[in-house]
C-alpha cells in the first residue's frame, strides 16, 4: 500500500510540534517562491499566473507521491529556460498557442518522468554529467539574461539565440534606449543584490521589485511609455486538458524528453544533498515518480514543467521542515497570500522584472565550478566549453543532447585506453607492495616483467592494451616471462580472451610464459569459460600475486638467478657457484647509502645559498 500510497510512510510523522515547525517553514517558502514564480513564468515566456499555478499545485503532488520530505517543487530557473527555448522558435512567447504549447509540453515531461521512475530507471540521470549540466546552465542563463536587455531598455530585439543578428540590433538600438526603463532595470538589479548580501534571510526579488514599482511610480513610468506587468485575471487554477495533437505531441517529444530528463537531474540532486543533512533514506525512483506525477497532473491545471527547487527546498530545510506537509502548506499560504497581494502586481513594472531576471540568471552561473573544471580536466572543460556554446546556438534541449553524447564518446575513449603500467615491489614499503617501476625508480627482474592493467578489458580496449603488449616486448626484450595482473576481468569478452591467448603464444614462441592473476573465482571461471586457463595451462592462471611469483620463480633461468643482484622476491634462490648474495646485497646498500649522501649534500648546499639569497 505504501509503494502506491507513499504518504502513508510519513503520516505518524504529523505531530503537533512537527505540524508547527512545518507551517513556519510553509509560510517561509510561500514569501520566496511569490517573486519567483512571476520571474520564472516570465522567463518561460508564460503570463505570471502560470507561475503561480505551477506553484500551488505542483509541489501538493510531488510531496505526496514522492520520497524526499524536504523537496520543494515548482518552477525553477533551468526548466522555465528550457521551456522557452523549446517553444519560442515556432510560437510567439505569452500567446495563447505558446501557453497551450507549453503545457501540453508539461504533459509529456510528465509522462517521460514517470515512465522512467515506474521502469526503475533512476539510473538514467547519471548519464548526465556533471561537466553537462554546468555548462548547459551556464549557456541557459546567459540566454535568459539576454532576454532581457530589451525588457531593461525599452527597445526590441531579436531572439537572443539568433546571435549575429541579436548582437547586431542591441548595438545599433542602444543608443536609444529609454533612460526611466534602463534605470528602473538597474536599481532593482543593484537592490536585488545589496538585499541578498546584507540582508540574506528577506525575500530579495520581492523587495527589488516593490523598490522598482516605487521608481517606476515616482518617475511616472507608465505615463511615459513603461511597460507594466498588468492585473493578474485569476490566481486559482482551472481544470483544463492538454492538447492532444499526434502531430504536436510528435513535434514536442525530443524537447521534453530532455526537459524531463534536466527535471529528474535537478529534483534527485537536491534531494540526495538534503538527505545527506537530514539522514534520511532516499527513493530516487519514487522521486521520479513523484516528479512525474506533478507534472502530468498539473498539466490539467495549466501548470507548465515544473522540478525540485534548490532555493526554496534549501530554504524550507533551514527553516525546519520536518515533513512534507511544509511543501503542501506552502502552497496554501500562497494561494492566501495571492488573494490579497495578486492585484499590486499589476503597478510591477517590466523593466524592474527584468533586472531581478537578469540577476537570477547570473546567480545561476556556477563560475567557481566552472573555474574548478577548467583546472583539473580538459576532457571536462571540453564538454562544459562545448555544450555551452551548443546553447547559444542551437536549440536548448538538443545542447543537453550534444553534452551527453560528447560525455559518453570520451567516456568510450577512457575504457578504450586503460592505464597498463610495469610494477615491481618496493623495498622500502613494509611488506614489498607492488609500485609503479619507472617513476619509483625501483628494480626489476631481469627475467620477468609484472604488468598491471588498470581499467576495463573488452573489445574497445583490446587494440590499446595489445599495443602496449608490443611497446613491453621491445622495451623490456630481455624479460621473457609476463605475470599479467589485472584487478578483476569483470565482463571479459571472446576478443579479450583471445588476446590473452595470443600474447601466451607470442611469449611461448621466444622462449617465455605468460601467466594470469586474477583475484575474483569469478573472473577465473570466466577465464576458463572462454578457454584462457586451457591456452595457458591453469598453472599459469593465478589467483595471488604471492601464488603466481612462488611457482613462476623455479621456472626461470636459473643461471641468471645465480648472478642476479636484484633480489627482490624472498622466494629468489640463494648462492649459486659460489656467488656472494650477501656481499652483492653490502655492496648494493653502501652504493644507496652513497647516493643518499651525496643527494642531502647537494640539498643542504641549495638550501645554505637560497638562505644566503633571501638575506641579500
Amino acid at each position: 500500500m505504501r509503494q502506491v500510497f507513499p504518504f502513508l510512510a510519513w503520516r505518524h510523522m504529523l505531530t503537533k510540534e512537527n505540524l508547527k515547525a512545518d507551517a513556519f517553514a510553509g509560510l517561509t517558502g510561500a514569501t520566496i517562491v511569490l517573486p519567483q514564480a512571476v520571474a520564472f513564468a516570465a522567463i518561460a515566456g508564460l503570463p505570471p499566473e502560470y507561475g503561480f499555478y505551477t506553484a500551488m499545485v505542483t509541489p501538493i503532488i510531488a510531496a505526496l507521491f514522492g520520497s524526499s520530505w524536504h523537496v520543494i517543487s515548482g518552477p525553477t530557473t533551468a526548466i522555465s529556460a528550457l521551456v522557452f527555448g523549446a517553444l519560442s522558435g515556432s510560437f510567439e512567447p505569452g500567446s495563447t498557442e505558446f501557453i497551450q504549447a507549453a503545457i501540453t509540453l508539461t504533459l509529456l515531461v510528465g509522462v517521460f518522468q514517470l515512465a522512467l521512475g515506474l521502469a526503475r530507471l533512476g539510473a538514467l540521470v547519471d548519464f548526465v554529467s556533471h561537466s553537462v549540466m554546468v555548462g548547459f546552465m551556464a549557456g541557459a542563463a546567459s540566454l535568459v539574461g539576454l532576454s532581457q536587455l530589451d525588457n531593461a531598455l525599452g527597445i526590441d530585439l531579436p531572439r537572443p539565440d539568433k546571435v549575429v543578428e541579436f548582437f547586431s540590433q542591441l548595438i545599433e538600438k542602444a543608443p536609444s534606449a529609454d533612460w526611466r526603463s534602463l534605470l528602473i532595470a538597474a536599481i532593482s538589479l543593484f537592490v536585488g543584490v545589496v538585499c541578498k548580501k546584507y540582508f540574506p534571510r528577506w525575500p530579495n526579488y520581492l523587495f527589488a521589485l516593490f523598490v522598482g514599482s516605487v521608481v517606476s511610480i515616482s518617475l511616472e513610468g507608465a505615463q511615459n511609455g513603461v511597460k507594466h506587468i498588468g492585473a493578474i485575471p485569476d490566481v486559482i487554477p482551472g481544470l483544463s486538458a492538454p492538447l492532444f495533437s499526434i502531430e504536436v505531441l510528435g513535434d514536442l517529444a525530443p524537447a521534453a524528453f530532455a526537459i524531463a530528463l534536466v527535471g529528474l537531474l535537478e529534483a534527485v540532486s537536491i534531494a540526495r544533498a538534503v538527505a545527506i543533512k537530514s539522514g534520511q533514506d532516499l527513493d530516487g525512483n519514487q522521486e521520479f515518480i513523484g516528479q512525474g506525477l506533478s507534472n502530468t497532473v498539473g498539466s490539467f491545471f495549466q501548470c507548465y514543467a515544473a522540478s525540485g527547487s534548490f532555493t526554496r527546498s534549501g530554504v524550507n530545510y533551514e527553516a525546519g521542515a520536518k515533513t512534507p506537509m511544509a511543501a503542501i502548506l506552502a502552497a496554501g499560504f500562497l494561494f492566501l497570500i495571492l488573494l490579497f497581494v495578486a492585484p499590486l502586481f499589476a503597478y510591477v513594472p517590466i523593466p524592474s522584472m527584468a533586472g531581478v531576471i537578469i540577476l537570477v540568471a547570473w546567480k545561476l552561473i556556477d563560475f567557481k565550478e566552472l573555474w574548478h573544471i577548467i583546472e583539473t580536466s580538459r576532457a571536462e572543460t571540453a564538454i562544459a566549453i562545448i555544450t555551452f556554446v551548443s546553447t547559444l546556438f542551437i536549440n536548448l534541449e538538443f545542447a543537453i543532447y550534444i553534452g551527453v553524447m560528447l560525455s559518453f564518446l570520451i567516456f568510450l575513449n577512457k575504457s578504450a585506453h586503460p592505464y597498463l603500467i610495469i610494477i615491481s615491489p618496493d623495498p622500502n614499503t613494509k611488506h614489498k607492495m607492488f609500485r609503479a617501476a619507472d617513476t619509483n625508480n625501483l628494480v626489476e627482474c631481469p627475467q620477468l616483467v609484472f604488468a598491471r592493467l588498470e581499467g576495463p578489458f573488452y573489445f574497445g580496449s583490446v587494440e590499446h592494451i595489445r599495443r602496449k603488449f608490443r611497446e613491453i616486448e621491445r622495451k623490456h626484450a630481455k624479460q621473457k616471462h609476463m605475470l599479467f595482473m589485472v584487478k578483476g576481468v569483470g565482463e571479459i569478452d571472446l576478443p579479450a580472451a583471445e588476446l590473452l591467448i595470443e600474447e601466451a603464444r607470442r611469449r611461448k614462441r621466444r622462449g617465455g610464459t605468460f601467466h594470469v592473476q586474477a583475484k575474483a573465482v569469478s573472473s577465473i571461471q570466466r577465464l576458463d569459460r572462454f578457454h584462457v586457463s586451457e591456452a595457458l595451462s591453469t598453472e599459469h592462471v593465478h589467483t595471488s600475486k604471492g601464488d603466481a611469483i612462488a611457482e613462476i620463480i623455479p621456472t626461470l633461468d636459473q643461471s641468471i638467478c645465480g648472478t642476479c643482484t636484484a633480489r627482490i622476491f624472498n622466494e629468489c634462490p640463494g648462492l649459486v657457484d659460489g656467488f656472494d648474495l650477501e656481499a652483492a646485497r653490502l655492496e648494493e646498500a653502501t652504493a644507496r647509502e652513497l647516493e643518499l649522501a651525496e643527494a642531502l649534500t647537494a640539498e643542504t648546499k641549495a638550501n645554505k645559498k637560497s638562505r644566503k639569497t633571501r638575506k641579500k
